[in-house]
């Protein structure tokens, strides 16, 4: 797994930068596998869709509703259920979930976000969680997190046994530092640009203009200030200035990408000396998906397909035909228990809410009772300074429809100046604090990909809307994703559902 690695910055997705070739190792997978094209995370953060991805629970269940939470060990259920399952375990890179994973055989992994050169790692030893560390100096975290890997793989595990190792990268996150041999990469290169970059309408979230919330690539999302931090000149006019700022921020993108995808190849290459490629499953995919100027955003966070959608990648030789694709509605919470049962095990454990799709990669057909819609919730109300509200809703194959509640679910107390995550003055207090528009938006994914016309409102969709409603109301109730414990929130839903 590599970290806001979208699915736009992927070869074999066919997007506008495919054809760059950034990932040609990672598109190999795909060339000998399944590529999956409607797998979804149920909320576009790192720490919630990782936690959903180890418990197999949405985030009311597992507890983790935005980058404050964790997962001690008695809730990181994949690594258990697989070393039941007679696997060993291992854990290298970013773990991100606060907690020691202890549940691993083993683990060497960064520091919350980690450094992306001179790598220090936690690993396991006679001291406290966090005082037994390595540090890999000299080197870019790509490169360490992935020669930890090798050396594991090699040396550390008893080759006796099945084992289940993952490998997560830092890289591609935010603020894209590459390693020094790919900084000509693409140096020459005009990165194609999203066609809505320049060319956002206001999407009618609110009484509002659209341009007020999230960070973006030009002037009219400067809340993050990306082109300062590019150094790009602040006195260039509009589209010069957000052209500018874009070609820097893909290449800066695109340069730590490219270190991901030649270090899957080192991994690869290993399996293929050993003689186990063949009898090994390769899953590879991201912590959820990224934007890449569309909609003239960055980050992620947004229910929109860029942030929303995950890549995901399985490469079976002896199970799936290559160059497969499969179009099934899935979501992070569908991992563990897909993963378990390529594992051999019989039965999803029953505190699992996601569901196997193994079935998928052996190109059976989807069951009938297979999910309508799959849902989505974003917590982090107007959190950093990217400025996003907290929104829920569900899409299905066609439709997507969204709910933006306008509030937060607990109340910063007012003395309190350090959140840990970007707010570090009164005036970001108070932003956290203020309730924005609430508002429902609707969009028709097969007439409007890119999600430029809410139809929120439209008769022609009143019954589809109407029926999403529903699905949405059931959904929440059926997940344990019901507001009861927040009654602010309950109120707004209650008084605004209609």
């Amino acid at each position: 797994m590599a970290d806001d690695h979208t699915s736009q910055a992927i070869g074999v997705y066919g997007s506008r930068l495919a054809k760059l070739d950034p990932t040609p190792n990672i598109d190999a997978l795909a060339s000998g596998g399944m590529r999956f094209d409607r797998v979804y995370c149920n909320n576009s953060i790192c720490t919630p869709s990782r936690a959903s991805i180890i418990t197999g629970q949405y985030s009311q269940t597992n507890g983790v509703l935005d980058l404050a939470g964790n997962i001690p060990q008695k809730k990181q259920h994949l690594p258990r259920e697989m070393k039941a399952a007679g696997y060993q375990t291992a854990m290298i890179g970013k773990w991100h979930l606060k907690m020691e994973p202890k549940e691993f055989d083993y683990y060497s992994v960064l520091p919350g976000q980690g450094k992306y050169f001179d790598p220090l790692f936690r690993v396991r030893g006679d001291s406290a969680w966090g005082e037994n560390t390595i540090q890999k100096k000299g080197q870019h975290s790509s490169d360490a997190i992935t020669d930890v890997s090798l050396e594991w793989l090699k040396n550390g595990r008893d080759k006796g046994k099945p084992f289940f190792l993952m490998h997560h990268f830092k890289a591609p996150h935010d603020m894209f530092d590459n390693a020094k041999r790919y900084n000509s990469y693409l140096e020459d290169v005009n990165i194609p640009m999203p066609d809505n970059l320049h060319n956002q309408p206001t999407k009618g979230f609110g009484s509002k203009a659209t341009k007020e919330y999230g960070a973006g690539v030009t002037k009219n999302h400067p809340s993050w200030g990306i082109g300062n931090r590019l150094g790009v000149d602040q006195n260039l006019p509009e589209p010069e200035y957000g052209n500018t700022v874009y070609q820097k921020y893909l290449k800066r993108y695109l340069r730590c990408v490219k270190g991901v995808d030649d270090n899957v190849k080192r991994l690869i290459d290993y399996l293929k000396e050993t003689g186990e490629l063949e009898n090994t499953i390769i899953i590879y995919t991201g912590d959820q998906g990224f934007f890449l100027g569309e909609h003239d955003f960055i980050d992620k966070r947004w229910m929109y397909e860029e942030a929303f959608r995950m890549p995901f990648i399985v490469h079976w030789p002896k199970n799936i035909k290559g160059g497969s694709s499969n179009d099934w509605l899935i979501n992070n919470t569908d991992f563990a228990p897909t993963i378990l049962a390529l594992a051999g095990v019989k039965k999803t454990p029953d505190y699992m809410q996601g569901r196997s799709f193994a079935a998928a990669l052996r190109g059976d057909a989807k069951p009938k009772d297979w999910r309508k819609v799959t849902y989505y919730r974003y917590w982090m109300h107007m959190a950093h300074k990217l400025a996003v509200p907290a929104h829920f809703g569900v899409r299905s194959e066609r439709y997507k429809l969204i709910f933006f509640y306008g509030s937060d679910f607990f109340k910063v107390p007012p003395n309190r100046t350090e959140l840990g995550w970007g707010m570090k003055n009164n005036k970001d207090l108070n932003r956290y604090h203020e309730n924005t528009p609430v508002a429902w938006e609707f969009y028709d994914l097969e007439n409007d990909p890119h999600e430029m016309h809410n139809l929120y409102g439209n008769p022609e969709y009143a019954k589809v809307i109407g029926d999403m409603k529903l699905d949405l109301k059931k959904t929440r109730k059926e997940l344990n994703e019901t507001d009861e414990n927040y009654p602010d929130i309950k109120k707004i839903i209650d008084s605004n559902w209609d």
